[in-house]
């Protein structure tokens, strides 16, 4: 798996994933579940729908 996601939007991802996480804690809604998949794809640096699109938001290696 190569690396598709750049740093400017791993940051972004991972913020908007815990918060996300953290309204669905709030709520107590399943929704905070979803929120899961931003920190995962932030963590990994490799986001699936960017593959199946060509995106690219990290430098070229």
């Amino acid at each position: 798996m190569k690396k598709n996601v750049g740093t400017v939007d791993r940051v972004i991802r991972l913020i908007m994933g815990l918060a996300i996480v953290l309204a669905g804690l709030l709520f107590q809604n399943w929704f905070g579940v979803l929120g899961l998949v931003f920190v995962g794809t932030a963590i990994a640096g490799y986001c699936p729908l960017y593959a199946v699109f060509g995106v690219r938001t990290c430098r070229m290696e």
